[in-house]
């Protein structure tokens, strides 16, 4: 049976600990893969911090969890797990990034959770626990149902993500009139857009149909005149929605370049991926509003808080899926009597963190995500 749980309600997780027993006296080791120093280092200390939050709310003095720097590093991480793993330490939380993936497939009966969002070409025993693409595809389809989209452009910038987001698209099952594939490059970018939504086709509409009421016995000529002049283009784009699969910067640029080419969000709705809630995007008015799949905002709002009482600054965004991490390994060991081993992450299960559900099957993890809009500068929940 499934069982959907909050880690944080400590007493239900002690009469649970209560009712299984313990499979042995020892404690239970988690290696944390992190960037403590170099580039990173903000983003370890932040991950550590985290992960000592979500400790203290199990509060069971048996799970231990080890911290060591990766540096951002392949050969550094590769060195430290090797550590780790002849101190008997087989569950690992990291690495952060997907480029540190690499030759961990050769411990075996290990398992590393890492918050990287990327799926493709992984080590078999690395779970990807990110936002992946999939599950804000899943969201994002979810939406169209509800606002019964079916015309829908996507356009994907041909950056390193590009295989992700099109595995996700297949996946998900998503309603798709026309994939557009485009160059970030500012140079290139509008022209790019206005081939895809017909600019220039609509744009020799609007002056065909002025020169045809202008040598036009037409009642009304004057008004309908007046009335197209104010006008930038004439006729449909095709389309009733557009995911832009972008962020930040970027984001806001093909968002700039479907304005100037006359595609409006008042016209069609405006989709984008996970955007973290990035409050830059409310200076953005005349792209509003754009909506987008993303974690429970107000369990975020309240880990950020908790978070700056107890550190006194505010966490990365990667903080709160750490957090989460420590709770959904604590909740399924005590689903497997506290025993470490290939069924851990194997068995389908959900779990409740205060990011949202993750659903865990087949060493795969899944987040089933919110919706939200952006709109008078204010981050509205849709579901």
């Amino acid at each position: 049976m499934k069982v959907v749980i909050k880690f944080f309600i400590i007493l239900y997780l002690v009469i649970l600990k209560s009712s299984v027993g313990y499979a042995s006296d020892e404690s239970i080791k988690i290696g944390l893969l992190a960037p403590l120093s170099g580039e990173y280092s903000n983003i370890g200390k932040s991950i550590i911090q985290s992960s000592k939050m979500g400790i203290n709310k199990i509060d069971d003095s048996k799970i231990l969890i080890l911290p060591r720097d990766t540096n951002a590093n392949n050969e550094q991480t590769l060195k430290k797990v090797e550590s780790l793993y002849e101190e008997g330490v087989r569950i690992f939380i990291g690495p952060v990034f997907n480029k540190n993936l690499s030759g961990l497939n050769k411990f075996d009966g290990a398992v590393f959770l890492s918050l990287t969002n990327k799926i493709l070409n992984n080590p078999d025993n690395v779970i990807s626990v990110g936002i992946n693409a999939k599950s804000q595809f899943d969201a994002i389809k979810k939406y169209q149902e509800k606002e019964k989209l079916n015309k829908t452009l996507i356009l994907i910038p041909k950056k390193d993500y590009k295989n992700e987001i099109e595995e996700a698209i297949t996946k998900s099952k998503i309603r798709v009139k026309k994939v557009f594939y485009y160059d970030t490059d500012p140079t290139k970018l509008t022209k790019q857009i206005e081939k895809v939504t017909k600019y220039k086709i609509r744009k020799q509409n609007l002056k065909d149909e002025i020169k045809r009421i202008e040598n036009s016995d037409e009642p009304n000529k004057e008004k309908k005149l007046e009335i197209l002049n104010k006008r930038d283009t004439l006729g449909k784009i095709g389309y009733d929605s557009v995911i832009i699969a972008d962020f930040e910067e970027s984001l806001k640029s093909v968002a700039t370049s479907l304005l100037y080419t006359d595609v409006s969000p008042k016209k069609i709705n405006f989709i984008s991926l996970n955007q973290w809630f990035d409050e830059t995007l409310f200076k953005e008015t005349a792209s509003q509003p754009i909506s987008f799949p993303s974690i429970n905002k107000k369990n975020y709002n309240k880990f950020k808080s908790d978070f700056k009482k107890n550190f006194n600054e505010y966490p990365n965004q990667l903080s709160v899926l750490t957090y989460d991490l420590v709770g959904l390994i604590y909740y399924l060991l005590v689903q497997n009597n506290f025993e470490v081993n290939n069924k851990l992450f194997n068995k389908k299960n959900k779990f409740k963190g205060i990011s949202g559900i993750f659903e865990i099957n087949n060493k795969k993890i899944n987040h089933q995500l919110h919706f939200y809009t952006v709109e008078k500068d204010k981050f509205i929940e849709i579901f």
